[in-house]
């Protein structure tokens, strides 16, 4: 099964009209063919079924035949994770997690970050390629970037836990989460949090968490924070 993804397409519509570039994609190089058949989500939690009516590599045109609508989770998560200096590592986070099965990301400009000009428009083509690679039908939701001091203003719901390295109490991550509880989770950059931030977190009620032994990279620990959550929601 190979999914498409089309955030336009509604449960009303009875026949749908792919883009220039989607429809070249569609015929040209993966050469559907009239009669064949689609599976196409809009993101936002549905399936449809449609079968080609008019295989024109600028106007692909559907019929859609069925569709159907994904439970969605009893929670979610949201990873709070600085970026990397090398996008490549944030990508492979973004990939991963959306594979595993985050609802929320937001890029946290902190103190010590190496990177702080951050462009999501790539980084919204790779959450959207995970989606359709891992075939879910809802898109993890991309936030413009905020700095930290910014984000600990907003209001958030469920579990909160901040990440850190300092030598101070910390409990394991899989120690604290709850099934079917919302989560919020915040990991810093290469260099850490600063102790100011982490203080600052913990006064806004952010309790301290690891993820192991071992010292990990930012993406491995925002990578582990998803898989210990899955797994614990999904046990």
């Amino acid at each position: 099964m190979q999914l498409f993804y089309n955030p336009d397409i509604k449960i009303t519509d009875k026949i749908f009209i792919f883009d220039t570039n989607e429809s070249k994609h569609i015929i040209k190089v993966l050469r559907k063919k009239t009669g064949d058949e689609l599976w196409i989500t809009n993101g936002l939690g549905y399936l449809f079924q449609a079968k080609i009516i008019v295989a024109d590599i600028k106007k692909c045109e559907v019929e859609l035949i069925s569709s159907k609508k994904t439970h969605p989770k009893s929670h979610v998560l949201h990873m709070v994770v600085a970026p990397t200096k090398m996008n490549d590592r944030y990508e492979w986070f973004l990939e991963k997690a959306t594979e595993i099965g985050v609802d929320e990301i937001t890029p946290i400009i902190c103190e010590r970050s190496e990177r702080k000009i951050i462009k999501t428009d790539r980084m919204q083509r790779v959450i959207e390629s995970a989606m359709k690679q891992s075939l879910q039908t809802y898109l993890p939701k991309l936030n413009e970037p905020i700095s930290l001091s910014e984000f600990l203003k907003k209001p958030t719901t469920g579990l909160q836990f901040i990440a850190h390295c300092e030598d101070s109490e910390r409990h394991e991550l899989k120690s604290r989460v709850v099934a079917d509880q919302d989560i919020t989770i915040l990991i810093g950059p290469e260099g850490d949090f600063s102790t100011n931030e982490i203080k600052s977190a913990l006064k806004n009620g952010y309790a301290p968490i690891a993820m192991g032994k071992t010292r990990l990279r930012t993406e491995t620990a925002a990578i582990v924070a998803c898989t210990i959550v899955a797994t614990i929601n999904n046990g």
